[in-house]
């Protein structure tokens, strides 16, 4: 399948002025992987108003696939066929779509990273919302985000901690066994299996 894109009508929330705006409804980073760039970067997401250069975020419904992953951008339950070799996942926002293509690009599985993220809110003593931004170094550390003080802050974590929440995955196969179709894997998913 290939990428599905359309035209709307956007209104720009600080001038008012209507333009038009190409959308993707369905991206195949797989036929066009240039479209992968562009959701890593948010650039896909990003309205620039022709007026007033205001750039405001545009929210619509949307499948990504690449080879590993297909994600669905919706707030409704959706059902597929021919997951086979790709993870399903739902995702409520932009952002979070955003972070699930960079997991997967990075041949991360988005799972133990939950619990990873668990593990390192833990750690701070902070209830913060953990992004994943990206490996670094040598070592592949793991970088998170997160805001506080109205700045994004930058953590890495050792790569130790991801594989030992992969093993503790590995070990406990109620975690994974639901884990077939369109399945919502976030904070909240996490929290069930921790109580």
């Amino acid at each position: 399948m290939s990428s599905v894109s359309t035209t709307v009508k956007m209104r720009c929330p600080g001038c008012g002025q209507e333009s038009e705006q190409l959308v993707y409804r369905h991206i195949d980073a797989v036929a066009e992987p240039e479209l992968k760039a562009r959701v890593l970067s948010g650039e896909l997401f990003l309205h620039t108003c022709p007026s007033c250069g205001r750039k405001s975020l545009i929210t619509f419904p949307v499948i990504y696939r690449d080879e590993h992953l297909l994600a669905c951008l919706s707030d409704r339950s959706i059902a597929v066929e021919g997951l086979e070799g790709v993870s399903g996942r739902l995702v409520a926002d932009i952002g979070s779509l955003i972070e699930k293509v960079k997991i997967f690009n990075a041949g991360l599985d988005d799972v133990p990273l939950e619990f990873c993220k668990f593990v390192t809110r833990q750690e701070l003593g902070k209830d913060v919302d953990l992004k994943f931004l990206r490996l670094d170094g040598a070592d592949n550390d793991i970088i998170f985000t997160y805001p506080e003080g109205g700045q994004m802050q930058m953590l890495a974590v050792g790569f130790n901690n991801y594989e030992d929440c992969r093993a503790i995955v590995a070990r406990n196969p109620e975690i994974t066994n639901g884990l077939s179709g369109l399945v919502r894997v976030d904070r909240e998913w996490t929290e069930q299996f921790l109580r």
